[in-house]
């Protein structure tokens, strides 16, 4: 009976794994991120380079995340991989707000055409601080 429930137990978790994975693929196919990323940074030579690195990006985060190693990272690594965690979370709030157009439309509301450019950086900002703030600070203790 053990073994039936073990059995069970990996099939549900590789099914919920491949229906997480097909839903985030989605989500980023229809934000646009690597596609608007390669336009931005005019580096359409390296496509294949960025969606790889989503590709292994994703596949070391759940293995590490799996792996329970978050709290033995030095300030020395942690502070990239926070770095890059925030960049990323940045990259991904901007997508979503460029689709659903927030931005613009919250900035004409309170009288801040001139000065969207401001408003974003210091979002952007914000998103790496508390990024890093949270891989040097709380895995650390």
């Amino acid at each position: 009976m053990t073994i039936l429930r073990q059995i069970f137990t990996v099939f549900c978790g590789l099914g919920g794994g491949l229906v997480a994975g097909c839903g985030y693929v989605a989500f980023l196919t229809v934000l646009g991120i690597v596609p608007r990323l390669v336009q931005l940074s005019r580096t359409e030579r390296f496509i294949q380079s960025y969606e790889w690195a989503v590709v292994f990006g994703v596949l070391s985060g759940t293995w590490w995340g799996l792996g329970g190693e978050g709290g033995r990272l030095s300030v020395i690594v942690a502070a990239p991989v926070g770095l890059f965690c925030g960049l990323f979370v940045g990259m991904l709030a901007a997508a979503l707000t460029e689709v659903i157009n927030v931005i613009p439309i919250f900035s004409k509301r309170i009288g801040m055409d001139g000065r969207l450019a401001g408003a974003l950086m210091a979002i952007v900002l914000g998103k790496v601080a508390g990024a890093l703030f949270q891989w040097l600070y709380y895995v650390n203790h």
